[in-house]
């Protein structure tokens, strides 16, 4: 099969498409002729030689996302056939031509969807219901803040959170990504190029602060992040863009009774994961069937330019996700 190899750690040029072996499956697997697979920042960290794959996935091989069709089953496979359209998550090894996933991991693509829309949902979604409703506990009149609003999973939570019922509050670097975002459901955007994010939420929410809080960044907007929160709020620590030390005043914590919870699907077993992709089944694929939330897509490349793709997600000038095509 073909596959984007990481060969060396570095940049986006240790990015090499090479044939390599096919991968084997099991009696609960499929293999899958990926179509689709998408961009996270999960696979810039690994290609630059920050975060090793879990156990069970290609070391070499960045990817936590594919969408495809079904090639073989194993046999105790149930509900799923040779020539389904099936897209779903993974822990590594999405840059490939073909790709084995326990059969329970994947999810039929809906009518009228390609296989590009299919690739940019799961990390995105799965990650941004996981962070808001399960870490979170975001309820219906609460209000929410997501960083990078713009992002993949920015996006997302900032779609899900709209659904919900909560107010949500979005941060972003242009006035057109937080455009994109309001036409998502959010309600305030804040450029935090020109603004200080905690002033924008202590005016609008008259000093309350905000329920919950989806972040990013980590320790350069420790101090900011806490001076947003509401008694009793929760702060959900995503990703670590910025950094992850802090030096931290536990009082603050203790005067507003805060929660502060990280959180990460790459590294979960396979039961937890199989957990997440019923409730995605459950609560938010009708949606996205329906066309009332959707995912979003800068633009696609061909595997064949995943160095490219890599260069382009570095510059940080994506609004949604970032796709690449493999056959």
């Amino acid at each position: 099969m073909r596959a984007a190899v990481i060969t060396e750690p570095g940049g986006p040029d240790v990015l090499k498409v090479m044939e390599v072996d096919d991968p084997s499956f099991g009696p609960d697997d499929i293999l899958v002729g990926v179509k689709a697979t998408a961009l996270n920042r999960a696979d810039t960290l690994q290609r630059e030689g920050g975060y090793p794959a879990p156990p069970g996935s290609p070391s070499d091989i960045p990817g936590l996302e594919f969408a495809g069709v079904v090639l073989e089953a194993g046999d105790r496979v149930i509900g799923m056939a040779k020539g389904d359209r099936v897209f779903g998550l993974l822990g590594g090894g999405g840059y490939a031509s073909r790709v084995v996933t326990h059969h329970r991991m994947a999810i039929a693509i809906p009518d009228g969807w390609d296989f590009i829309q299919a690739a940019a949902t799961p990390e995105v979604f799965f990650t941004a219901y996981d962070a808001l409703f399960n870490r979170g506990n975001l309820q219906m009149g609460e209000s929410v803040l997501i960083h990078a609003a713009g992002s993949g999973v920015g996006t997302a939570a900032v779609q899900l959170a709209h659904r919900a019922g909560a107010f949500v509050f979005g941060t972003a670097g242009s006035a057109e990504k937080l455009a994109g975002a309001a036409e998502l459901g959010m309600n305030v955007g804040i450029n935090y190029h020109e603004q200080d994010f905690s002033a924008v939420i202590k005016d609008v929410t008259g000093g309350a602060g905000v329920d919950v809080l989806i972040d990013f960044i980590g320790g350069p907007y420790w101090d900011q992040n806490i001076a947003s929160m509401a008694v009793l709020g929760r702060v959900v620590e995503v990703g670590l863009m910025g950094g992850g030390r802090v030096e931290v005043e536990l009082g603050r914590l203790l005067a507003k009774r805060l929660q502060v919870i990280g959180t990460g699907l790459r590294g979960r077993t396979l039961e937890e994961k199989l957990a997440v992709t019923a409730q995605f089944k459950r609560h938010v694929l009708p949606h996205l069937a329906s066309g009332s939330m959707k995912p979003v897509v800068d633009r696609s490349f061909p595997l064949e330019e995943v160095a490219e793709a890599h260069r382009y997600m570095e510059t940080n000038a994506n609004f949604g996700k970032i796709v690449l095509t493999v056959d």
